[in-house]
């Protein structure tokens, strides 16, 4: 049994970052799934690990890491290949920009918990929930299609981490049914990444519990 074990739950779009590139670095790892409807992620025990109260959390090394980007970074420092954030200062900039599209700007608002704010807080029916999480992720792909290269990945010929990030995001947009025909480039940038074994062994499908 490998001492590496990530916390995860099998549709976080976080959670789903972050098998990707344990995937892609090769890292075997234990998986224990944590189930958000239930409330795992507040258990006291959990959250004495982790005082978020979130997932993922990865325990490697000897530490329990939380936040995906701040995983993902841990892992490109301790097990760089391959090589998923760019050593080079402007090309890190350019690709952290882009990473954060999702990771900052559309993720958030698009949480479960925020979605289950807006529905027992804040009394939204669901249909404007769902219109609520297709605007965010319609405007923040709006931009992420502008940058997005005419041929091949964000990562050029091989994934980074705005690929890492936009896989998870497509499958959340598909879900809440966004109309992506505006989109063709991203469109051909997922289909290449799911041809990938270690992004196609991290789809929810693969990994939700029995």
């Amino acid at each position: 049994m490998s001492d590496i074990i990530l916390y995860d739950y099998w549709r976080s779009s976080a959670s789903y970052r972050v098998r990707i590139a344990l995937n892609l670095k090769q890292v075997a790892y234990q998986a224990v799934p944590t189930d958000l409807l239930t409330q795992a992620q507040k258990a006291p025990d959990y959250v004495a690990r982790n005082p978020q109260g979130l997932v993922p959390m990865l325990h490697i090394d000897g530490h329990d890491l939380s936040q995906s980007l701040a995983i993902i970074d841990y892992l490109d420092a301790t097990r760089p290949e391959p090589r998923l954030i760019p050593a080079d200062p402007a090309a890190r900039a350019a690709m952290l920009a882009r990473a954060m599209i999702i990771i900052a700007d559309i993720h958030p608002v698009n949480n479960l918990r925020m979605l289950q704010y807006l529905k027992a807080e804040m009394g939204q029916q669901q249909g404007a929930i769902d219109s609520w999480y297709r605007h965010w992720i319609a405007e923040g792909f709006a931009a992420l299609e502008a940058l997005a290269p005419e041929t091949g990945l964000f990562g050029g010929d091989a994934p980074d981490l705005t690929d890492v990030c936009l896989v998870p995001q497509m499958a959340n947009a598909r879900r809440f049914d966004l109309d992506m025909t505006p989109f063709p480039r991203l469109l051909r940038i997922d289909a290449a990444l799911q041809a990938i074994p270690a992004f196609a062994a991290a789809h929810p499908d693969r990994v939700k519990p029995a």
